[in-house]
């Protein structure tokens, strides 16, 4: 596995939040968006709650507000249908404002909004503060499936292999006058991308022979990971968000 990999969420911060093992942290981010998805749409305090967990995880993990609100934009799709979902909606209608919306509309328009943003907040959370390396480290912890680890770690190791490899196949076409810019010119395009999958392929199994014949049996050494697996330290510290959302997820599930 390549060391120093990063990606471009993750943020370098000494915190104690980054100093958690990978698979604690993993686990706390599904237990907390499960949480926030079975939270009855009507309880408005429950989504205020989770919003202050989440704000105290990010002030923990010295991760900025401004960084988490501009990545959070990934999700304006999904803002724009919850923002029309209040006016497409059948069923019955309220005035907001001195405009006629659906009731049905308007919950399922703030449920769709509060729940993906907590979770896209969540799911930052976590790639800001674990790097691609201990992500998969901690997945492999998990007994997440070989294939998807196997998968992830190769494409770690070899996508700057292979962004290299197309760089230079790419100056070679324009060393020899083809600049495929334009529609009709896109057969050269495809040419290059079918000549850097069969590279690729060819590559991949060369390196998959070579790694079978050094005993490898399909998950790597823990000498090669980033860390080692977390402690009863390290669990009990990341229980305490999960288990508060938990709490939270229950009254509001009682109180419906």
């Amino acid at each position: 596995m390549a060391a120093g990999h990063t990606h471009p969420l993750y943020l370098d911060r000494r915190s104690v939040v980054h100093r958690l093992a990978p698979e604690v942290k993993i686990v706390a981010a599904v237990v907390v968006t499960i949480a926030v998805v079975v939270t009855p749409r009507a309880a408005f305090w429950a989504f205020a709650a989770y919003a202050v967990i989440l704000a105290a995880v990010a002030a923990l993990a010295r991760v900025p507000a401004g960084w988490l609100a501009k990545r959070s934009l990934i999700e304006l799709p999904f803002v724009a249908l919850a923002v029309l979902l209040p006016f497409l909606a059948a069923g019955d209608e309220v005035v907001v404002a001195g405009v006629a919306m659906s009731r049905d509309g308007l919950y399922a328009g703030w449920n769709i909004l509060a729940k993906g943003t907590l979770g896209v907040v969540a799911s930052l959370l976590l790639a800001a503060t674990t790097t691609m390396r201990d992500l998969i480290g901690g997945l492999d912890r998990l007994r997440c499936p070989q294939i998807i680890t196997q998968i992830a770690t190769f494409m770690l190791r070899y996508l700057d292999v292979l962004v290299d490899e197309a760089r230079r196949m790419r100056v070679a076409r324009l060393s020899r006058g083809d600049d495929p810019r334009f529609l009709w010119q896109v057969r050269g395009f495809a040419l290059g991308i079918g000549a850097l999958f069969l590279r690729a392929f060819e590559r991949g199994e060369r390196v998959w022979l070579a790694m079978l014949s050094r005993g490898y049996g399909g998950r790597m050494p823990e000498a090669l990971r980033a860390r080692g697996a977390a402690t009863a330290v390290d669990w009990a510290s990341a229980a305490v968000v999960p288990a508060a959302a938990v709490a939270v997820a229950a009254v509001a599930m009682v109180l419906r």
